[in-house]
């Protein structure tokens, strides 16, 4: 049996300064065994979405090579986006890959806050591994972004796991997680009115009784209100079913989908999920795609 494969989607508030990014991206490039899939960056949200993949050692090296890449070239005490942030390194999610357990993932994610803290870093762990049930939601743990955390860090409730109890205002905090795969999607509607927006998210997330696995925010991106979706259970909620009601409430509203943006990557059967809603094909499969087969 091979080793267990993780993935990290490690999310860090620089999305403009194209030199930056490409130093903190390559401090995990230099890691040998990690392979970089994709790197998603949104001058707007000013904010970056990397993610990479392999054997667990290689990926805990790779993480914490990119912490310290982001506490070095990133100030978030004159960083601004339309994204709520908490953090130069924002957030770090372990995903369980190929023979790899959830249980795995969590233990990948505490050690990576260990070494993450030495940094300077107030290390908040959510989803699997969190430490508290109030922690575990990843909403709750960035409630009040940057400027929130500066007072509530002093609570006893939300003191960090690892790490100091006090804010550098350069750093900021991180959440540093274990999950399963989660499809972030941005749709944006065709009107500049932000609070639509707002109402729409509000509408479909499930913390407001929406659908079930769905977190939505409503921002304004260059000049456009944008719906900013995280679907975090695809079997729960298909991203055709998410973006469905997306369209259904934007409508009663008077605006519809002028687009949409994937950020990051999604797994195949979200987008085999997508063919059998829109395209009315019941028993569709991967082992149908010409791609899958080979």
């Amino acid at each position: 049996m091979t080793a267990p494969l993780f993935e990290a989607i490690p999310n860090f508030s620089e999305g403009r300064d194209a030199a930056k990014i490409s130093r903190i991206v390559s401090s995990v490039r230099a890691v040998p065994g990690v392979r970089i899939l994709d790197l998603h960056t949104d001058p707007d949200h000013n904010r970056s979405v990397l993610t990479f993949a392999g054997e667990e050692e290689p990926v805990l090296q790779a993480a914490v090579a990119l912490a310290a890449a982001c506490a070095g070239e990133i100030d978030l005490s004159k960083q601004t986006g339309v994204h709520p942030r908490m953090g130069s390194l924002d957030v770090l999610p372990f995903v369980p890959l190929e023979n790899a357990t959830m249980n795995d993932a969590v233990r990948l994610a505490h050690h990576a806050a260990q070494k993450v803290c030495a940094l300077g870093f107030p290390v908040f762990l959510y989803e699997h591994a969190a430490t508290s049930p109030h922690r575990r939601n990843l909403a709750e743990v960035r409630r009040g972004g940057y400027e929130a955390l500066a007072k509530r860090i002093k609570d006893p409730l939300w003191h960090p796991d690892y790490g100091p109890n006090t804010l550098d205002l350069r750093l900021g905090a991180v959440a540093i997680g274990a999950r399963h795969f989660l499809i972030a999607f941005n749709v944006y509607l065709d009107t500049p009115d932000v609070d639509v927006a707002r109402q729409v998210a509000r509408k479909v997330r499930e913390r407001d009784g929406g659908l079930p696995g769905l977190k939505a925010l409503g921002l304004e991106v260059a000049g456009r209100a944008q719906v900013s979706l995280n679907i975090t259970d695809i079997e729960a909620t298909p991203l055709p079913v998410a973006l469905e009601a997306v369209r259904e409430s934007a409508a009663v509203h008077g605006a519809r989908v002028e687009w949409t943006e994937l950020v990051g990557m999604m797994p195949l059967e979200a987008l085999v999920q997508t063919a059998r809603h829109h395209l009315a094909l019941r028993d569709f499969g991967p082992e149908q795609i010409l791609e899958a087969g080979l």
